[in-house]
């Protein structure tokens, strides 16, 4: 049974940060890509980072440098550390996951996946 639910968004002050939680269930073997997306008024939803299951990362070029994007596998969840923030990084985040059909397949930062958490809100003023 697959499962994401978001945690941790708030309203925080530019330049300020927050780190965003997602416990997942169901992507206990791999292989998968985890992903972070968020959604701005009026805005079609973005791909803001993924995770392979062997770990390594990708990044939307508009926040490179600033979030950083991990998981732990030993307590089913994925993170989203959002650093440096900008009002433009107003929006609604969502956590989500999809399964790969092979190892080698890699993980594209607005791939759209399976599986979607209902999101967590993150507003910067």
């Amino acid at each position: 049974h697959v499962q994401l639910v978001e945690s941790g968004g708030g309203l925080v002050q530019a330049r300020g940060s927050l780190r965003l939680s997602c416990a997942v269930s169901g992507y206990t073997y791999g292989p998968y890509c985890m992903y972070w997306f968020r959604q701005a008024p009026g805005k079609e939803r973005e791909g803001v980072a993924t995770i392979h299951s062997d770990g390594s990362t990708k990044y939307a070029d508009s926040v490179k440098g600033r979030f950083t994007i991990s998981k732990d596998s030993a307590k089913d969840a994925l993170y989203l550390q959002m650093n440096s923030l900008k009002p433009e990084d107003t929006g609604m985040y969502y956590c989500a996951a999809g399964p790969l059909a092979r190892r080698d397949f890699v993980c594209t930062v607005n791939r759209r996946p399976r599986d979607w958490g209902q999101g967590t809100q993150v507003t910067v003023s």
